[in-house]
């Protein structure tokens, strides 16, 4: 279901109809939440508001890009766990 706010005129459902297919067509990889249709005149202004994709943290660890250890066997949880992980720091008062 998408939301579509009409401003600056009317618009018959035909056409709002047309701005939704034309959208999906030229996104078809993303979730279209709202539609904004500014009429000006002869034109038409389109913003076009997507769903928010999930984000998933990816790292390397012992040499693999991963996001979860789900995957490791007991060897590779091993290692992970054994490793030395390293932080920044501040510097101390006789440094600075």
């Amino acid at each position: 279901m998408v939301n579509v706010n009409v401003t600056g005129g009317e618009m018959s459902q035909a056409e709002i109809n047309s701005y939704i297919d034309r959208a999906q067509k030229l996104y078809p990889e993303k979730t279209i939440q709202t539609i904004d249709l500014k009429i000006d005149g002869d034109f038409v202004d389109v913003d076009y508001h997507f769903a928010d994709v999930p984000f998933q943290r990816i790292r390397r660890i012992t040499g693999y890009l991963v996001g979860t250890l789900d995957r490791f066997n007991d060897a590779k949880r091993a290692e992970v766990r054994d490793r030395v992980k390293h932080g920044l720091t501040s510097p101390s008062a006789s440094e600075q």
